[in-house]
């Protein structure tokens, strides 16, 4: 068992990644935290739940264990912002989404701490990333990564209003072949949620960086509002009646975007 991300390799081309569903710190982080740090607000919550039959789909699944309070597995290894101009946090964040101190007085990490944390946290993931990625599209010629997120559906400080509650992003067409953004965007568009291409959120680092559809490798991320599958309140109760409406929703997108468009 790999202690940085949890994997299981599937028989078809697709790949889900979760980079921001895990929980875990390392020893004595969490002293350091605030306390509005401490329950771990940003995480990605229940997303492997969420999508626990991706694997029936015969997809490969890498989540990551570790919170990305440690460590944003979706940011560039520069720490450069994917969203010029608009308030976002960075590799090793040190505010929450609301800009609260993600840290008490002093307790922010360096740049040499910022440093191991990368190479421990952050490369490892990457790493996998690429590896299955290029082992996928040696088998089947090509290579399908959906890249799998949720968020509160209101976060005033990084976008105005509520959040559609469905949100695909391809690096505004540039991380896969526009028929499989395509199919998925008509799956969306015949359900009963709310949804946008290309809107707030685009895609991360994970997206931009490993979307290279001209060698076969396709990315897109999928950003749901949390509202959506779980109850947006303390303690971060997933609710079965929203998240049994979602999943045939989801699946349908997983199977839509596995389904066409050839390599």
């Amino acid at each position: 068992m790999n202690d940085i991300y949890y994997f299981e390799q599937g028989r078809t081309p697709l790949l889900v990644s979760m980079p921001h569903s895990g929980t875990q710190l390392p020893d004595g982080f969490a002293a350091r935290l605030s306390d509005a740090a401490r329950s771990l607000p940003d995480t990605d919550w229940h997303v492997p739940r969420l999508y626990d039959f991706a694997g029936e789909l015969g997809a490969s699944v890498l989540q990551a264990r570790f919170s990305r309070y440690v460590v944003d597995l979706n940011r560039p290894p520069d720490d450069q912002s994917l969203y010029p101009g608009q308030a976002t946090t960075g590799l090793c964040p040190v505010t929450l989404f609301d800009g609260t101190a993600l840290y008490q007085g002093g307790e922010a990490p360096d740049d040499a701490e910022q440093a191991a944390r990368r190479a421990q946290y952050w490369q490892p993931y990457q790493d996998r990333l690429a590896s299955e990625l290029a082992r996928l599209r040696d088998i089947h010629g090509y290579a399908l990564l959906y890249d799998a997120h949720s968020i509160p559906s209101r976060v005033p400080r990084l976008f105005d209003g509520r959040l559609p509650d469905l949100n695909l992003g391809t690096a505004n067409g540039q991380s896969c072949a526009s028929v499989r953004q395509q199919a998925i965007a008509e799956v969306m568009a015949s359900s009963n949620y709310s949804q946008v291409v290309n809107g707030r959120f685009v895609g991360g680092y994970i997206t931009r960086h490993h979307g290279r559809p001209e060698q076969r490798v396709h990315a897109v991320q999928m950003e749901i509002a949390q509202i959506s599958y779980m109850d947006e309140v303390q303690g971060h109760p997933y609710n079965e009646h929203k998240a049994k409406a979602l999943q045939p929703v989801l699946r349908e997108i997983l199977q839509a975007f596995l389904g066409r468009g050839g390599a």
